[in-house]
């Protein structure tokens, strides 16, 4: 009888030594594939989700995350779609800890250039706040590699040579949040 308690208290042991040891292993694992997790992978794989965004120049943004790429996010806040330029957010709340699969191969590779392309092409009045807090509004005329030019002329004119006040040209690091100016029909909606 003490034999087989013996024995059953070894087996016992070994059992949790054995648990003990497989649940560390799970552990350190998980934490090596959260640590090779980029945020736009986070984004990425929490789209059709509730986030709330804080971004430089003070905005708090949230909404439903509609698109995410790399370099930028889109969501929806109300009736009105905001892109996000990805280095402009300090902070992000309501985000789940997995990650996306390969099927945002394609929007990995989306960069914010692209993107700001096509809304020049929409021709759509935007209203783009800057990272200092600032708001202007007017239409995207062109786009390069790392900044864009911007016909500044009131949101309720369209853009024509009598409304613009000036083009500015806003390198994409000032940008923190671009959103069309609400009753535009715009390609971000």
């Amino acid at each position: 009888m003490r034999w087989e308690r013996l024995f059953d208290d070894l087996e016992g042991q070994l059992e949790a030594a054995s648990a003990a040891e497989l649940a560390g292993e799970v552990a350190e694992r998980t934490r090596i594939e959260v640590a090779r997790l980029g945020i736009a992978d986070r984004l990425m794989a929490w789209v059709g989700e509730p986030v709330a965004l804080d971004v430089l120049g003070g905005a708090a943004i949230a909404g439903r995350l509609e698109r995410a790429a790399e370099q930028w996010v889109l969501l929806r806040e109300g009736l009105l779609p905001a892109l996000v330029p990805l280095r402009a957010v300090v902070a992000v709340s309501g985000l789940g800890i997995t990650a996306a699969g390969e099927r945002s191969a394609v929007l990995r590779r989306l960069s914010l250039a692209s993107v700001l392309r096509a809304v020049a092409r929409d021709r759509s009045p935007v209203r783009i706040e800057l990272v200092d807090g600032r708001s202007i509004t007017g239409t995207v005329d062109a786009v390069g590699a790392d900044h864009l030019d911007l016909a500044e002329h009131p949101a309720d004119e369209p853009r024509r040579p009598a409304a613009v006040r000036r083009v500015l040209t806003l390198p994409f690091p000032a940008v923190a949040v671009l959103r069309p100016v609400a009753g535009s029909s715009s390609l971000l909606d």
